[in-house]
């Protein structure tokens, strides 16, 4: 009977530890990850099922897909911690890096990230050559979040001589790559410019739209999308993602479709400093606040 008290504190004591573990288990069980609604949400989720099966075995947890609806959903999300993890397009890390007060770390990009496009497209029996030949026209960006199909197009086209404010006959916003595809091909718009994966994604699918236009020119190269981790995440989950998606191999069946799917050669680490050139585009066209 004396042995009772102790094996009722012990036993409280063995509880106790119990719903510590559970507790703290929970508070990280599902692993959510989003992305800039950049394209379909079907497409989106179908890029990404087998991508977060692989990180699945890699971290050790369930690992959750999570839609959002606009650009700026995706950077409050990382920013109050409701999201784990984000593929971001450059001028979307450099927002939500504000936004979080230089919280969130970008852990990897694709090799192609580091030299990334934007194509200027116009219907195929236009008679445009240059982007200067656009002026008193059309025109339609992707979301005005979106690095490759708005942010940089303009900075370039800035470059090039047209103010976009003036010299276009009106600006819209199509929302997402493939929809500014389909603006010009109805003739919604008269030119538009997006993202150079999608587009030539488009074209090797022999996407109808894609065939109702044709590439007028390419930008200069500059650094574009990552996945990024919220603030606060720990530093351990951080490296097995870092670590998974470099272990990434083309020559394995795997992970070849994993690739192919995200259109990645490779997976390389990335930094925030590589995206100072975004954030003085940003800065410079007055689309920071």
């Amino acid at each position: 009977m004396r042995l009772m008290p102790r094996l009722i504190i012990s036993g409280a004591l063995a509880l106790t530890a119990m719903l510590g573990m559970s507790t703290g288990a929970s508070a990280q069980a599902t692993f959510k990850v989003s992305a800039i609604p950049d394209e379909a949400p079907t497409e989106l989720q179908r890029k990404f099922k087998p991508l977060g099966e692989y990180l699945e075995k890699a971290i050790g947890m369930k690992v959750e897909f999570t839609p959002v609806t606009d650009y700026p959903a995706v950077v409050e999300g990382l920013a109050t911690r409701k999201i784990d993890m984000a593929w971001l397009g450059g001028f979307t890390f450099v927002q939500a890096k504000i936004r979080s007060n230089g919280g969130v770390v970008p852990l990897v990009q694709r090799a192609e990230d580091e030299k990334f496009l934007s194509r200027f497209i116009v219907p195929a029996d236009s008679t445009a050559k240059t982007l200067l030949d656009l002026k008193g026209k059309t025109f339609a960006f992707g979301s005005a979040s979106s690095t490759s199909g708005h942010l940089m197009p303009r900075h370039f086209l800035t470059k090039a001589g047209i103010n976009v404010e003036k010299d276009f006959k009106t600006v819209a916003f199509s929302g997402a790559h493939d929809a500014t595809v389909a603006f010009v091909a109805s003739g919604k718009a008269e030119a538009g410019v997006l993202n150079a994966s999608v587009m030539d994604k488009l074209i090797e699918t022999k996407n109808p739209n894609a065939a109702k236009v044709r590439v007028l020119e390419t930008t200069p190269p500059y650094f574009d999308y990552n996945w990024t981790v919220r603030p606060g995440l720990d530093a351990a989950i951080a490296k097995k993602i870092t670590d998974a998606f470099l272990t990434l191999d083309p020559k394995i069946p795997a992970h070849k479709e994993i690739m192919d799917l995200q259109r990645a050669s490779k997976f390389i680490a990335t930094k925030a400093a590589n995206y100072e050139g975004i954030e003085a585009a940003a800065q410079s066209a007055g689309l920071l606040k």
